[in-house]
């Protein structure tokens, strides 16, 4: 099994016919996801040439897209300043999961789309995140399909090329992933750790977790917290920013430390305390979740 994205994903790629949209559908279609549709306003009734002899009808509306081909997931590679609209446009037209790949969506824009999307009743990942991947069933967004590979470990992130890095070692390992999620580095996000962690609860094939945090916020603590009350499966965590100095910002508009809560020690303190094996380095990660997997 997997978790949010599975072989009956139906996808929809908003701003399919733009530099990374067009060059990201192709891998996607590739690595066997279902891309149904795309969306560029003014080049409705166009194909896209996702690969020889496997074109994807282009509409002006996800409204129409989701018509016209049962679409059920979308994942948007729009600029920042209509990506939030683009968000809006999906949870209006009935998408149940939004992947929102763009970088520095503006946060107040950000927070209305959220309130809005939650109204809906739909789930969106990121913004600012590299997406999701369930391996042999399909991927959204933009993590290489070739570092997966299928097995028993589920894996979420804050951090896009730790993602890469801790599946990439995985996979070298010989464990597999059911599903790896990548949920962003902004100050707001639409899928925390908890959601991911309670998924991959509910998740009968996933057997351990692996989840990489990063300086900044409380959010890890707080999933910490969830999975020591809610979880029975071994969790393995990793904290970035272990040398970040007070006060400055590291790469995500996310990754600042407030005071002492938001501190990599603070962090890896609270997982321990709550029964997380913490990695001191990313490839001690592999190293973990053997022990916890009995291999």
């Amino acid at each position: 099994m997997s978790v949010f994205v599975n072989d009956e994903t139906r996808l929809v790629v908003q701003g399919i016919t733009g530099r990374d949209g067009s060059f990201h559908t192709r891998q996607m279609v590739e690595y066997g996801t279902a891309v149904v549709a795309g969306v560029t306003p003014g080049k409705g009734g166009q194909k896209f040439s996702a690969r020889r002899g496997q074109d994807v009808p282009i509409f002006n509306t996800v409204v129409q897209a989701v018509q016209e081909s049962g679409a059920n997931t979308s994942v948007i590679y729009v600029p920042p300043a209509f990506a939030a609209g683009a968000i809006m446009e999906a949870a209006d037209a009935d998408i149940g999961f939004i992947v929102a790949i763009t970088e520095g969506i503006p946060v107040q824009e950000l927070a209305r789309a959220y309130a809005y999307v939650k109204d809906r009743g739909s789930r969106l990942l990121g913004p600012n995140c590299p997406g999701i991947i369930s391996p042999g069933q399909g991927k959204v967004g933009i993590i290489p399909a070739q570092i997966a590979s299928r097995g028993p470990v589920g894996l979420v992130s804050r951090s896009g090329t730790l993602t890469y890095e801790a599946v990439d070692q995985l996979t070298r390992a010989g464990i597999g992933q059911t599903t790896c999620i990548g949920i962003g580095g902004d100050p707001i996000v639409g899928t925390t750790f908890i959601d991911c962690l309670e998924a991959f609860r509910d998740d009968s094939d996933t057997e351990a977790v692996v989840m990489i945090g990063e300086i900044g916020g409380t959010d890890e603590q707080d999933a910490a917290e969830w999975a020591h009350e809610h979880l029975s499966k071994p969790v393995v965590g990793f904290i970035a920013g272990q040398t970040a100095p007070p006060g400055r910002r590291m790469g995500h508009a996310g990754a600042i430390i407030s005071g002492s809560s938001g501190t990599a020690e603070d962090k890896i303190r609270c997982f321990r305390q709550n029964g997380i094996a913490v990695a001191p380095r990313p490839a001690d990660i592999t190293h973990l979740i053997k022990e916890a997997l009995g291999i």
